[in-house]
């Protein structure tokens, strides 16, 4: 059976490519796994510091595929083992970018939304399909309504509209839009950035974004200075305040 999601890893940047054009990347049982086998090795990987989803084919990834949901036993399936590919993503240690040349729809969405940058090309499209086949966007709404203004999330979630990619932009679902040809540059942009900052600190910083505030300042205070004491007295702090003061890069950034 041919692979459906490619791994691959050049100068710190580890690439999962979903390669499934005949459905659309459509999230099929086999799809499913293998993404969340490459997105576990790239957790795993010293070698990737940061990770870029992308696609084959003209759609990024069309969400669930319908033909297996349509299938006794299927549904439940995919429903349970959605979350936790979400969930991979959102709570990586590592940067995640998503890499769109065309459309997302429903779980698709879902995916660049759990993404920490996502970058599309402007013919892209989004849609929250869910509603008009009857079912709810209830697992991708947990990483979706985080980054949507929430007039627009109702409006997108109950109507099921199509809207483009400077629209997805303007709520709060992708980062930047380029045109096609400029797409690959612009996520080496991203990802040439995202290499130069120390391991540990991304993944503090990661885990940082996403800590509720108490909404009791002194305490929210402490906690981010025990945070901050914490990485500069550490061995990556004292690497980065070095190769500051001796104008030279961090050892952990990449060679070129």
């Amino acid at each position: 059976m041919a692979e459906l999601a490619h791994y691959t890893v050049e100068q710190g940047v580890a690439t999962i490519t979903l390669d499934s054009p005949h459905n659309r990347n459509a999230l099929s049982a086999q799809l499913r796994t293998e993404l969340r086998h490459h997105l576990t090795a790239a957790l795993n990987d010293d070698a990737a510091r940061v990770v870029v989803l992308t696609h084959t084919g003209p759609v990024f990834c069309s969400g669930m595929d319908l033909k297996e949901a349509g299938t006794a036993g299927t549904a439940d399936r995919g429903v349970t083992e959605f979350p936790a590919i979400l969930t991979e993503i959102w709570t990586s240690p590592k940067p995640v970018v998503a890499r769109l040349a065309g459309p997302a729809r429903a779980g698709g969405v879902g995916i660049v939304a759990a993404c920490d940058i996502s970058i599309a090309a402007r013919q892209a499209t989004f849609a929250f399909s869910e509603v008009r086949i009857g079912v709810v966007p209830a697992v991708i709404s947990v990483t979706v309504l985080p980054r949507l203004l929430p007039r627009a999330a109702h409006e997108l979630f109950l109507t099921g509209e199509t809207f483009d990619a400077e629209r997805a932009a303007r709520i709060g679902l992708l980062n930047s839009v380029v045109e096609a040809e400029e797409l690959d540059g612009e996520v080496r942009r991203y990802t040439d950035m995202l290499t130069l900052g120390g391991p540990n600190a991304l993944a503090a910083t990661k885990t940082m974004l996403r800590r509720p505030r108490t909404g009791d300042v002194d305490r929210d205070f402490a906690d981010m200075l025990a945070l901050s004491t914490v990485h500069f007295g550490s061995a990556e702090g004292q690497e980065g305040i070095a190769a500051f003061a001796q104008k030279r890069k961090p050892s952990w950034v990449p060679r070129r």
